[in-house]
């Protein structure tokens, strides 16, 4: 039996702070394998500098490729609809019905976590494997995860530093002409350079 993450977001583009935590909750947590998983965007979500989902899914790709034990999906971007984190959980269950699937997050999803759509089944898909990047939130964190465990969820709380930029700010860098080379993989730098993503649009 493997113990397979699964690492969800918009991926906006993808930086080397997204890697790091991914690499955290590999090693932390004991994973075998991580299922990167770039989620599809609402039409009413769209922003007029968001990438394409296949850019997004690209940036993935070429920021993994040399790692075997991290596979980029696609299927969030190929779904119709919202891309509800348990219509999700629910397929890769199907795919691995005897390994144990870990679904990865922020310390801000897992206190709000009651609130997710179908969230108790959730809890009987994956346990969950949530980074915090904040010291003063351990006492807020835990009281959620005690709540998640009384109804038979398996949680893991995970120190993470904070990466000092998000993909929002790299949105505005890279539309003032920086190239981010110390938050971004070489090869999205390029890939970002070569579509024109994120850049202002004339008129």
């Amino acid at each position: 039996m493997m113990d397979i993450g699964v690492y969800g977001g918009t991926f906006d583009p993808i930086h080397k702070g997204h890697a790091r935590l991914l690499e955290l909750a590999k090693t932390l947590g004991g994973l075998d394998k991580v299922i990167v998983m770039p989620d599809r965007i609402p039409p009413h979500k769209q922003r007029d500098d968001m990438a394409s989902p296949e850019d997004r899914l690209e940036m993935c790709r070429l920021t993994f490729s040399k790692q075997n034990d991290i596979e980029v999906s696609d299927y969030e971007i190929r779904q119709e609809g919202k891309s509800y984190s348990v219509l999700t959980l629910r397929h890769l269950k199907k795919l691995y019905p005897e390994d144990r699937l870990w679904f990865i997050m922020g310390s801000d999803m897992l206190t709000s976590f009651t609130q997710w759509y179908c969230y108790e089944e959730i809890l009987t898909l994956a346990g969950l494997i949530c980074l915090t990047r904040y010291s003063g939130d351990s006492e807020e964190l835990e009281a959620a995860a005690e709540e998640l465990r009384a109804k038979g969820g398996e949680i893991k709380i995970l120190p993470a530093e904070a990466f000092e930029v998000s993909s929002s700010q790299l949105r505005k860098f890279i539309a003032q002409g920086d190239d981010c080379k110390e938050y971004l993989d070489s090869r999205v730098r390029k890939y970002i350079n070569s579509k024109g993503l994120y850049r202002k649009r004339e008129g």
